[in-house]
């Protein structure tokens, strides 16, 4: 039985919070945000000790993130079959276009930067998607489809030895919002008074600068007649501000990724998780190593009280009166004591160990002589192999996002006004039925992966090689290929070569 009561939504919280706790997700989010930015001497009592930063941790982070993320990506969307009439072939273009303009209007490509970083650095990054009924499109239909980052410490499921969403029995996002902002989502007065600040109640989280409000917003999945839709309900601690009710949705409004998903456990694993000692020792050693240098590398004059009992004056070009014969030493200088060469040489090495154990070295970092560039380009490309497995979870996580924005538009979109390309090249308007896509959303087949295997200029460049090459034969097929904006008049070449074959044709027939 699902639970929809606000006690029960709540109880379900604190087990999901009691929970995070045991498998040590919020000290493991705090320490390793806090090495990631560089707070590495967090709790440190030393007041007279110098505190060195060497942020290795943060700098392969870095690469991790610039390579993974180097492309902007792309989704294409096709027929299982493969073999689209006219009317699938319009949807697919049409899809294809709110796709881009939901990702250009909502920032999406940059979140899907702020997601990859949330997986290496936390362990989970995760997007929410709603449907805004307000926002204005510039036609008669209203509305837009937005996003939002969210951390894995406000994510909460209902199996926690789970970790694909889809499957849950329930999810739910978790918010802590002004009193003020959690008022306006109240239906009425009445509710909006019941609203009060409450306490977070999650580790690390008292001291807020601020009164705030605990809102839950939970998803479950409901079968009926054969089809499943997902249901939705929101509330705080006291006050129902969305009674339960059918979202219209086939699937969970929440896509994510793990950098190394974890056996039996609904949360991943950070990069950097279990490598922190290795920073720390690193920071260590080389504030002893500063400490010594302050210490023991410049040396002391020792001088004899009786010969100066005035004490000794240290300053350039000052007389220092002194008793007795002056040829006897009256005055030393104590000898430096070097650093042993060992205590340098082991840093070095256990950063190297660490950059190599995390699959990054300086290759791939670019700290080499560009002595042998064939070299050097080979073991970056090798450098990077390993990061494969978080690349391909991360276009999954894309894919997931853009089903989520397909089923999105089935439900909230309506017939609204979009254009299209017809077989002359020609861009149309045509007022679209976005329910139809219902029937199409289980034979719709979704690549993700760069955005250069689908970019226009890569599409030129290869028709231009087919056709160079004798495998593109006609010139009307050339020009079609070709993406609008390369060729003017393109619309009018291509009815002009149509013509000019009827005409050739008509006179061969001609007795």
């Amino acid at each position: 039985m699902i639970a929809t009561e606000p006690a029960e939504l709540f109880r379900e919280y604190r087990k999901g919070i009691e929970h995070k706790e045991r498998i040590g997700l919020y000290e493991t989010v705090r320490q390793n945000e806090n090495f990631y930015l560089g707070k590495q001497w967090e709790g440190v009592n030393a007041p007279d000790l110098d505190k060195p930063v060497f942020n290795v941790l943060g700098r392969v982070l870095s690469y991790f993130l610039a390579t993974i993320v180097s492309d902007d990506v792309a989704a294409q969307v096709s027929l299982f079959d493969g073999k689209p009439d006219e009317g699938e072939q319009i949807a697919l273009e049409v899809v294809s276009q709110q796709f881009a303009k939901i990702m250009e209007q909502d920032g999406t490509k940059a979140k899907n930067r702020l997601i990859v970083r949330n997986a290496a650095v936390d362990g989970d990054g995760f997007l929410y998607a709603w449907f805004d009924p307000e926002e204005a499109t510039g036609q008669e239909a209203r509305g837009q489809i937005k996003t939002e980052v969210i951390e894995n410490t406000d994510c909460y499921f209902g199996n926690t030895q789970r970790g694909d969403i889809q499957s849950q029995p329930w999810v739910a996002v978790v918010s802590r919002l002004l009193p003020d902002s959690a008022r306006r989502l109240a239906p009425d007065e009445e509710t909006a008074a019941a609203i009060v600040p409450d306490g977070d109640g999650r580790p690390g989280r008292e001291d807020e600068d601020e009164e705030r409000v605990t809102v839950l917003t939970k998803f479950w999945k409901v079968r009926t007649g054969g089809e499943t839709r997902v249901f939705c309900t929101r509330c705080t601690e006291t006050a129902v501000l969305k009674a339960p009710f059918d979202t219209g949705l086939t699937r969970y409004p929440l896509a994510g990724m793990s950098w190394q998903p974890v056996k039996d456990c609904c949360h991943g694993r950070a990069a950097i998780s279990g490598l922190i000692p290795n920073q720390i020792f690193i920071n260590k050693l080389m504030a002893m190593c500063m400490e010594h240098a302050k210490r023991m590398a410049f040396p002391k004059i020792v001088y004899s009280r009786a010969a100066f009992p005035n004490g000794w004056d240290n300053r350039v070009g000052v007389a220092v009166a002194a008793n007795g014969n002056l040829a006897d030493a009256v005055t030393a200088r104590t000898a430096t004591a070097e650093m042993p060469a060992q205590v340098m040489t082991l840093i070095d090495k256990v950063i190297g160990y660490t950059k190599d154990l995390m699959g990054a070295s300086d290759a791939a970092l670019g700290n080499v002589r560009p002595d042998n560039t064939s070299a050097i380009i080979a073991v970056q490309k090798a450098s990077s192999v390993p990061l494969e497995l978080q690349r391909m979870a991360f276009y999954q996580f894309v894919e997931d996002t853009v089903r989520i924005f397909l089923d999105m538009m089935r439900a909230h979109y309506g017939t609204r006004r979009v254009l299209y390309q017809d077989g002359g090249g020609e861009k149309r308007e045509l007022d679209f039925d976005f329910s139809l896509l219902g029937e199409m959303c289980l034979q719709l087949n979704v690549d993700v992966g760069a955005s250069t295997y689908w970019s226009e200029l890569m599409q030129v460049q290869t028709v231009d090689n087919l056709f160079a090459r004798g495998i593109i034969t006609d010139p009307v097929t050339y020009l079609e290929s070709i993406p609008d904006g390369y060729i003017r008049n393109k619309a009018g070449l291509i009815a002009a070569l149509k013509q000019g074959w009827e005409g050739q044709a008509g006179e061969r027939e001609a007795p």
